[in-house]
Protein backbone atom coordinates (compact mmCIF):
# COMPACT_ATOMS: atom_id res chain seq x y z
CA UNK A 1 0.00 0.00 0.00
CA UNK A 2 0.82 3.68 -0.17
CA UNK A 3 0.91 5.43 3.38
CA UNK A 4 0.66 9.13 3.93
CA UNK A 5 2.29 9.67 7.70
CA UNK A 6 0.97 12.49 8.90
CA UNK A 7 4.10 13.64 11.97
CA UNK A 8 6.38 10.78 9.76
CA UNK A 9 9.49 12.12 11.60
CA UNK A 10 8.01 12.49 15.07
CA UNK A 11 8.90 9.71 17.59
CA UNK A 12 5.83 7.72 17.05
CA UNK A 13 5.81 8.43 13.18
CA UNK A 14 8.82 7.29 12.71
CA UNK A 15 8.50 4.12 14.18
CA UNK A 16 5.27 3.87 12.15
CA UNK A 17 7.52 4.87 9.05
CA UNK A 18 9.98 2.00 9.90
CA UNK A 19 7.40 -0.87 10.03
CA UNK A 20 6.14 -0.08 7.18
CA UNK A 21 9.30 0.54 4.78
CA UNK A 22 10.40 -2.70 6.37
CA UNK A 23 7.30 -4.75 5.05
CA UNK A 24 7.71 -3.08 1.79
CA UNK A 25 5.04 -0.86 1.78
CA UNK A 26 5.40 2.73 -0.24
CA UNK A 27 5.30 5.54 2.47
CA UNK A 28 5.16 9.32 2.48
CA UNK A 29 5.42 11.82 5.34
CA UNK A 30 3.90 15.23 5.68
CA UNK A 31 5.21 17.79 8.73
CA UNK A 32 6.57 20.98 9.27
CA UNK A 33 10.59 20.06 9.58
CA UNK A 34 12.70 18.21 7.62
CA UNK A 35 14.19 14.98 9.22
CA UNK A 36 17.43 13.05 8.32
CA UNK A 37 16.24 9.59 8.79
CA UNK A 38 13.58 9.81 7.02
CA UNK A 39 15.31 10.41 4.02
CA UNK A 40 17.50 7.71 5.13
CA UNK A 41 15.00 5.33 4.52
CA UNK A 42 13.64 6.76 1.58
CA UNK A 43 10.82 8.24 2.29
CA UNK A 44 9.08 10.73 0.32
CA UNK A 45 8.20 14.00 2.09
CA UNK A 46 6.19 16.68 1.93
CA UNK A 47 6.28 19.83 3.90
CA UNK A 48 3.25 22.25 4.99
CA UNK A 49 0.94 22.93 8.28
CA UNK A 50 -1.46 20.63 9.10
CA UNK A 51 -3.68 23.97 9.14
CA UNK A 52 -2.79 24.70 5.28
CA UNK A 53 -5.54 22.68 3.09
CA UNK A 54 -3.98 22.94 0.26
CA UNK A 55 -1.02 21.17 1.77
CA UNK A 56 -2.86 18.45 3.07
CA UNK A 57 -4.31 17.51 0.55
CA UNK A 58 -1.30 17.86 -2.00
CA UNK A 59 0.07 15.01 0.05
CA UNK A 60 -2.62 13.02 -0.03
CA UNK A 61 -2.79 12.38 -4.22
CA UNK A 62 -2.36 8.80 -4.59
CA UNK A 63 -1.94 7.23 -1.03
CA UNK A 64 -4.43 4.63 -0.17
CA UNK A 65 -4.16 4.94 3.92
CA UNK A 66 -3.10 8.18 6.43
CA UNK A 67 -1.85 7.28 9.71
CA UNK A 68 -3.11 10.66 11.13
CA UNK A 69 0.12 10.82 13.81
CA UNK A 70 0.79 14.57 14.12
CA UNK A 71 -0.73 16.72 16.44
CA UNK A 72 -0.04 19.80 18.53
CA UNK A 73 0.66 17.97 22.13
CA UNK A 74 1.79 19.41 25.39
CA UNK A 75 0.06 21.31 27.97
CA UNK A 76 0.63 24.88 26.97
CA UNK A 77 0.12 27.16 24.08
CA UNK A 78 -2.28 29.24 23.24
CA UNK A 79 -6.46 28.04 22.37
CA UNK A 80 -6.34 28.76 18.74
CA UNK A 81 -2.78 26.79 18.03
CA UNK A 82 -4.56 23.62 19.60
CA UNK A 83 -7.48 23.98 17.54
CA UNK A 84 -5.76 24.61 14.37
CA UNK A 85 -2.99 22.22 14.50
CA UNK A 86 -5.31 19.68 16.40
CA UNK A 87 -9.29 20.32 14.94
CA UNK A 88 -8.57 22.11 11.79
CA UNK A 89 -5.95 19.97 10.62
CA UNK A 90 -8.00 16.85 11.30
CA UNK A 91 -10.34 18.24 9.52
CA UNK A 92 -8.30 18.82 6.45
CA UNK A 93 -7.46 15.16 6.84
CA UNK A 94 -10.30 14.29 6.29
CA UNK A 95 -11.27 16.40 3.19
CA UNK A 96 -8.05 15.21 1.71
CA UNK A 97 -9.66 11.33 2.30
CA UNK A 98 -12.61 12.53 0.60
CA UNK A 99 -10.89 14.52 -2.03
CA UNK A 100 -8.32 11.41 -3.23
CA UNK A 101 -10.90 8.34 -2.60
CA UNK A 102 -8.58 7.66 0.07
CA UNK A 103 -10.98 4.13 2.06
CA UNK A 104 -8.91 4.14 5.19
CA UNK A 105 -7.59 6.49 8.22
CA UNK A 106 -5.60 5.67 11.21
CA UNK A 107 -6.31 8.07 13.82
CA UNK A 108 -3.53 8.33 16.96
CA UNK A 109 -5.91 9.90 19.61
CA UNK A 110 -4.82 10.00 23.43
CA UNK A 111 -5.94 8.87 26.40
CA UNK A 112 -6.71 12.02 28.09
CA UNK A 113 -9.97 12.67 26.05
CA UNK A 114 -11.41 10.74 28.46
CA UNK A 115 -9.55 12.14 32.01
CA UNK A 116 -11.99 13.50 34.27
CA UNK A 117 -8.96 14.54 36.57
CA UNK A 118 -9.97 11.32 39.15
CA UNK A 119 -8.52 7.74 39.41
CA UNK A 120 -9.04 5.77 36.02
CA UNK A 121 -8.48 2.32 37.03
CA UNK A 122 -8.88 -0.79 34.27
CA UNK A 123 -11.32 1.99 32.23
CA UNK A 124 -12.26 0.34 29.01
CA UNK A 125 -13.46 1.94 25.96
CA UNK A 126 -17.13 2.74 27.43
CA UNK A 127 -15.69 5.75 28.96
CA UNK A 128 -16.96 8.59 28.11
CA UNK A 129 -15.69 11.70 26.80
CA UNK A 130 -14.61 14.10 30.02
CA UNK A 131 -17.12 16.89 30.23
CA UNK A 132 -14.41 19.44 31.04
CA UNK A 133 -10.75 19.35 30.46
CA UNK A 134 -8.12 20.95 32.38
CA UNK A 135 -6.22 21.93 28.87
CA UNK A 136 -6.22 22.75 25.19
CA UNK A 137 -4.49 19.40 24.72
CA UNK A 138 -7.28 16.78 25.49
CA UNK A 139 -10.00 19.16 24.41
CA UNK A 140 -8.82 19.29 20.47
CA UNK A 141 -7.80 15.91 20.57
CA UNK A 142 -11.55 14.82 21.83
CA UNK A 143 -13.20 17.11 19.29
CA UNK A 144 -10.94 15.88 16.34
CA UNK A 145 -11.34 11.96 17.79
CA UNK A 146 -15.28 12.35 17.06
CA UNK A 147 -14.98 13.74 14.47
CA UNK A 148 -13.04 11.55 12.53
CA UNK A 149 -15.36 8.43 14.06
CA UNK A 150 -18.41 10.52 12.87
CA UNK A 151 -16.37 10.22 9.20
CA UNK A 152 -16.81 6.42 9.35
CA UNK A 153 -18.58 5.07 6.79
CA UNK A 154 -18.77 3.15 3.63
CA UNK A 155 -16.50 5.44 1.46
CA UNK A 156 -14.05 6.03 4.70
CA UNK A 157 -13.23 3.22 7.21
CA UNK A 158 -11.83 5.04 11.00
CA UNK A 159 -10.62 3.96 13.48
CA UNK A 160 -8.80 5.94 16.31
CA UNK A 161 -6.01 4.67 19.15
CA UNK A 162 -5.39 5.77 22.16
CA UNK A 163 -1.53 5.24 23.17
CA UNK A 164 -0.75 6.08 27.00
CA UNK A 165 2.88 7.71 28.01
CA UNK A 166 5.08 6.59 24.93
CA UNK A 167 8.59 5.96 25.88
CA UNK A 168 11.88 4.30 24.36
CA UNK A 169 15.17 5.46 22.42
CA UNK A 170 15.49 8.46 20.73
CA UNK A 171 12.18 9.92 22.82
CA UNK A 172 12.01 13.67 22.37
CA UNK A 173 9.44 14.44 25.24
CA UNK A 174 9.06 12.26 28.51
CA UNK A 175 11.83 10.99 28.74
CA UNK A 176 14.65 13.72 28.52
CA UNK A 177 12.04 15.67 30.30
CA UNK A 178 11.96 13.59 33.56
CA UNK A 179 16.03 13.14 33.31
CA UNK A 180 16.15 17.29 33.41
CA UNK A 181 13.82 17.54 36.37
CA UNK A 182 15.90 15.08 37.90
CA UNK A 183 19.20 16.59 37.24
CA UNK A 184 18.49 20.22 38.16
CA UNK A 185 16.77 18.54 41.37
CA UNK A 186 12.92 20.02 40.32
CA UNK A 187 11.06 16.39 39.81
CA UNK A 188 8.76 15.23 42.89
CA UNK A 189 6.24 12.99 43.74
CA UNK A 190 2.82 14.13 43.62
CA UNK A 191 0.70 12.89 46.80
CA UNK A 192 1.19 9.56 49.18
CA UNK A 193 -0.63 7.28 46.92
CA UNK A 194 1.05 4.45 44.96
CA UNK A 195 -0.97 5.39 42.19
CA UNK A 196 -0.47 2.97 39.15
CA UNK A 197 -0.12 4.49 36.00
CA UNK A 198 0.04 2.43 31.88
CA UNK A 199 2.81 3.05 29.28
CA UNK A 200 3.81 2.05 26.36
CA UNK A 201 6.86 1.25 24.70
CA UNK A 202 7.46 3.15 21.03
CA UNK A 203 7.77 0.41 19.07
CA UNK A 204 4.53 -1.19 20.34
CA UNK A 205 2.46 1.80 20.14
CA UNK A 206 3.48 1.69 16.08
CA UNK A 207 2.35 -2.16 15.79
CA UNK A 208 -0.50 -1.31 16.91
CA UNK A 209 -1.35 1.12 14.44
CA UNK A 210 -0.02 -1.05 11.69
CA UNK A 211 -2.44 -3.77 12.82
CA UNK A 212 -5.05 -1.53 13.01
CA UNK A 213 -4.31 -0.52 9.45
CA UNK A 214 -4.31 -4.29 8.26
CA UNK A 215 -7.47 -5.16 9.46
CA UNK A 216 -9.34 -1.75 8.82
CA UNK A 217 -12.26 -1.66 6.32
CA UNK A 218 -15.82 -0.41 5.82
CA UNK A 219 -17.86 -2.63 8.04
CA UNK A 220 -14.65 -4.25 9.68
CA UNK A 221 -15.31 -4.99 13.37
CA UNK A 222 -12.45 -2.43 14.60
CA UNK A 223 -14.15 0.32 11.88
CA UNK A 224 -15.19 3.58 14.04
CA UNK A 225 -14.05 2.72 17.04
CA UNK A 226 -11.57 3.21 19.45
CA UNK A 227 -8.83 1.70 21.77
CA UNK A 228 -6.53 2.08 24.56
CA UNK A 229 -2.85 0.82 23.70
CA UNK A 230 -0.13 0.34 26.38
CA UNK A 231 2.10 -2.32 27.58
CA UNK A 232 -0.54 -3.79 29.76
CA UNK A 233 1.48 -3.19 33.02
CA UNK A 234 0.85 -0.68 35.08
CA UNK A 235 3.35 0.37 37.85
CA UNK A 236 3.32 2.84 40.22
CA UNK A 237 4.21 5.87 39.06
CA UNK A 238 7.01 5.99 41.05
CA UNK A 239 8.48 2.98 40.13
CA UNK A 240 8.41 3.95 36.41
CA UNK A 241 10.12 7.12 36.96
CA UNK A 242 12.74 5.65 38.76
CA UNK A 243 12.76 2.74 36.18
CA UNK A 244 13.45 5.33 33.61
CA UNK A 245 16.35 7.56 35.78
CA UNK A 246 17.91 4.04 36.62
CA UNK A 247 18.38 3.38 32.79
CA UNK A 248 19.84 7.35 32.35
CA UNK A 249 22.13 6.73 35.48
CA UNK A 250 20.24 8.58 37.71
CA UNK A 251 19.26 8.32 41.80
CA UNK A 252 15.56 7.42 42.21
CA UNK A 253 12.94 10.31 43.10
CA UNK A 254 12.14 10.41 46.78
CA UNK A 255 10.87 13.82 47.57
CA UNK A 256 7.09 14.39 47.61
CA UNK A 257 4.75 17.63 47.80
CA UNK A 258 0.80 17.12 48.57
CA UNK A 259 -1.91 16.78 45.79
CA UNK A 260 -4.01 19.75 46.84
CA UNK A 261 -0.43 22.29 46.87
CA UNK A 262 0.71 20.83 43.19
CA UNK A 263 -2.53 21.87 41.88
CA UNK A 264 -2.68 25.33 43.87
CA UNK A 265 0.92 25.95 42.45
CA UNK A 266 0.07 24.55 38.69
CA UNK A 267 -3.05 27.15 38.86
CA UNK A 268 -0.90 30.01 40.15
CA UNK A 269 1.99 29.03 37.47
CA UNK A 270 -0.86 29.37 34.88
CA UNK A 271 -2.27 32.40 35.73
CA UNK A 272 1.15 34.34 36.16
CA UNK A 273 2.24 32.88 32.89
CA UNK A 274 -1.24 33.77 31.01
CA UNK A 275 -0.76 37.47 32.60
CA UNK A 276 2.55 37.74 31.30
CA UNK A 277 2.07 36.16 28.73
CA UNK A 278 4.95 33.80 28.70
CA UNK A 279 5.44 31.36 25.58
CA UNK A 280 7.79 28.39 27.69
CA UNK A 281 5.51 25.94 29.45
CA UNK A 282 5.37 26.37 33.18
CA UNK A 283 6.97 24.13 35.53
CA UNK A 284 3.76 22.37 36.83
CA UNK A 285 -0.01 22.95 35.48
CA UNK A 286 -3.25 21.83 36.40
CA UNK A 287 -3.51 19.01 34.62
CA UNK A 288 0.34 17.92 34.99
CA UNK A 289 -0.70 18.12 38.55
CA UNK A 290 -4.13 15.82 37.96
CA UNK A 291 -2.24 13.20 36.29
CA UNK A 292 0.77 13.09 38.37
CA UNK A 293 -1.46 12.37 41.20
CA UNK A 294 -4.32 9.86 40.11
CA UNK A 295 -3.84 6.49 38.92
CA UNK A 296 -4.99 5.61 34.71
CA UNK A 297 -4.11 2.65 33.64
CA UNK A 298 -6.59 1.19 30.65
CA UNK A 299 -8.09 -2.55 29.96
CA UNK A 300 -6.65 -3.26 26.71
CA UNK A 301 -8.39 -6.44 26.06
CA UNK A 302 -10.30 -5.24 23.37
CA UNK A 303 -6.85 -4.07 21.66
CA UNK A 304 -6.14 -7.58 21.65
CA UNK A 305 -9.14 -9.56 20.88
CA UNK A 306 -9.86 -7.10 17.63
CA UNK A 307 -6.22 -6.18 16.26
CA UNK A 308 -4.28 -8.69 17.40
CA UNK A 309 -1.90 -6.73 19.55
CA UNK A 310 0.09 -8.10 22.48
CA UNK A 311 2.92 -5.75 23.58
CA UNK A 312 6.01 -7.42 21.82
CA UNK A 313 8.93 -5.71 23.97
CA UNK A 314 8.60 -5.88 27.45
CA UNK A 315 8.60 -3.17 29.77
CA UNK A 316 12.19 -4.86 31.24
CA UNK A 317 13.29 -5.50 27.29
CA UNK A 318 12.20 -1.88 26.69
CA UNK A 319 14.12 -0.51 29.40
CA UNK A 320 17.09 -2.19 28.98
CA UNK A 321 17.00 -0.91 25.24
CA UNK A 322 16.61 2.71 26.82
CA UNK A 323 19.22 2.67 28.62
CA UNK A 324 21.59 0.90 26.55
CA UNK A 325 20.72 3.97 24.04
CA UNK A 326 21.27 7.03 26.70
CA UNK A 327 24.53 5.36 27.31
CA UNK A 328 25.20 5.61 22.85
CA UNK A 329 25.22 2.13 22.55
Amino acid sequence: MKALVTGGGGFLGLAIVRILKARGDEVRSFSRGTYPALEQLGVETVRGDLADKAAVLWAGRGCDIVFHVAAKAGVWGSTESYHRANVVGTDNVLEACSAHGIQRLVYTSTPSVTFTGTDQIGVDESAPYAERYLSDYPRTKSIAERRVLESNGANLATVALRPHLIWGPGDPHLVPRILDRARSGKLRLLGNRPNEVDSVYVDNAADAHVLAADRLEPDSVIAGKTYFISQGEPLPLADLLNRILAAGGLPPVKRRIPEGAAYFFGALLEEIYGLLGIENEPPLTRFVARQLSTAHWFDISAARRDLGYEPAISLDEGMERLAASLRGQ
